[in-house]
């Protein structure tokens, strides 16, 4: 398999903590912040490959929160397709900051499906 990676660049904002969003009391990034910008890339990765009608959705997400980071602060997340089994593709993903810290990481799933067909079982 080729092993596909993106890298992606966020910048916390006050929307983007832990005690904004409610998942914290402090004015760091929230770790549901980190985890929605390391999905949005592995799901940049995936879209390279896919069929008009088709999209992905997360399936699975393994992560550590390891390092905070300030409001202003620029992430880097950096998503990697380690493994595509049928339609499940899984990915692993390091976010650093601007010094090169590591501040989270995960092995994160996502699985095809066909959008109106998605879409139609939740009319049911």
């Amino acid at each position: 398999m080729e092993s596909l990676s993106l890298t992606k660049s966020f910048k916390v904002t006050p929307h983007d903590t832990a005690e904004r969003i409610g998942s914290g009391a402090l004015p760091v990034l929230a770790t549901p912040i980190m985890v929605a910008w390391m999905e949005n890339t592995a799901m940049a990765i995936a879209a390279q490959g896919l069929q008009p009608e088709d999209t992905t959705v997360g399936i699975s997400i393994n992560v550590q929160h390891t390092k905070a980071s300030a409001i202003g602060e620029t992430i880097t997340c950096t998503a990697r397709q380690t493994a595509a089994n049928g339609r499940k593709l899984t990915f692993e993903i390091t976010c650093t900051n601007a010094d090169g810290d590591i501040i989270g990481t995960a092995v994160h799933e996502r699985f095809i499906v066909t959008a109106e067909r998605f879409m139609a079982k939740l009319r049911k």
